[in-house]
């Protein structure tokens, strides 16, 4: 059966609309060029994985119920986010300029796209939720149909992650030769996180 279309565009709306995924891969390409910035859209996809699985085991219906866990992970992850922006702004995180992407610095971006989104409680109880809304009730199979259904999230994920991410890298040239709009932008890009962190403090289950 394929994928519908309600689900293609819904997953549309949600891939585009701009979050701590989006934030990174801009950040990478802008900073790390167009290599680094597919590294992270493919990093932040991979943190979506353990999401999912959770989903579709039913995990998520433990943070749903678990005030304990769901705010150890919640607080994990603003953590996180505020670390991010206090290493931006010391030009040792997102926006930390390099001409040559090295194996090393392309596990540091994968690993922190990793990380982003896997410490987002939130990712799980919205898949616990969204996923199901597609798979009919009489489905037979239902498990291969979410595992199809989570695997063309994913992939809608990647591409227009790429794109974000290679837009990006474009317009770096005119970034990292100025020094001051590149500071602005890192001023901004850690706001932005500080503000994100701020929105998942103030999540509810």
């Amino acid at each position: 059966m394929p994928v519908s279309i309600d689900f293609l565009v819904t997953s549309l709306i949600v891939v585009v609309s701009p979050g701590t995924g989006v934030l990174y891969t801009v950040a990478a390409g802008l900073a790390r060029g167009s290599r680094a910035s597919i590294v992270a859209a493919f990093g932040c996809t991979l943190g979506i994985v353990p999401h999912m699985a959770a989903a579709i085991m039913g995990l998520a219906a433990l943070l749903h119920a678990s005030a304990l866990a769901f705010h150890t992970l919640k607080y994990l992850g603003v953590a996180y986010l505020l670390y991010m922006a206090w290493n931006t702004l010391r030009e040792q995180g997102a926006l930390r300029v390099e001409h040559e992407v090295g194996a090393r610095s392309a596990m540091q971006v994968i690993v922190t796209a990793i990380l982003i989104n896997i410490l987002n409680p939130k990712l799980t109880i919205f898949f616990f939720a969204f996923l199901p809304q597609f798979v009919s009730a009489n489905e037979l199979h239902p498990l291969p149909r979410m595992l199809e259904l989570s695997s063309a999230f994913m992939v809608m994920t990647f591409v227009v992650f790429v794109g974000y991410g290679l837009f990006a890298a474009w317009i770096r040239g005119h970034v990292i030769s100025r020094p001051q709009v590149l500071a602005w932008m890192r001023r901004t890009f850690a706001a932005a996180f500080v503000a994100l962190g701020v929105k998942l403090a103030l999540a509810d289950r």
